[in-house]
């Protein structure tokens, strides 16, 4: 999973063609600790969508760029297109199908 900044969201996400799953977390949250290997097991499922963490302590820019306001926070972008969040801890069939949604016509 690539750690983002705002040094390298632009290449990473901004312009990359496709999907873009990206954890928006803190260090010290629990339920953002309990969803971070839910999201590995997803990047290992979908190989043609691009992880991504923001530590929105350290990036404070970006957290307030995808207005969070309660983590864990999922974004789904696509093509720079913010399509949908996901805010909470949430079970990895509800992450599975918001990707599956958004990643059709790859």
């Amino acid at each position: 999973m690539i750690n983002l900044t705002k040094d390298n969201f632009d290449k990473e996400v901004a312009k990359h063609k496709g999907l873009v799953v990206i954890d928006l977390f803190a260090t010290w949250c629990g339920p953002c600790r309990m969803l971070a290997p839910v999201l590995e097991e997803l990047e290992a499922e979908y190989p043609e969508v691009k992880f991504c963490k923001i530590n929105v302590d350290d990036e404070r820019e970006l957290a307030m760029q995808f207005k969070v306001e309660s983590i864990p926070m999922v974004a789904f972008v696509k093509d720079d297109v913010f399509l949908d969040m996901s805010v909470g801890f949430v079970p990895k069939a509800s992450l599975s199908s918001l990707i599956e949604k958004y990643k059709e016509n790859e």
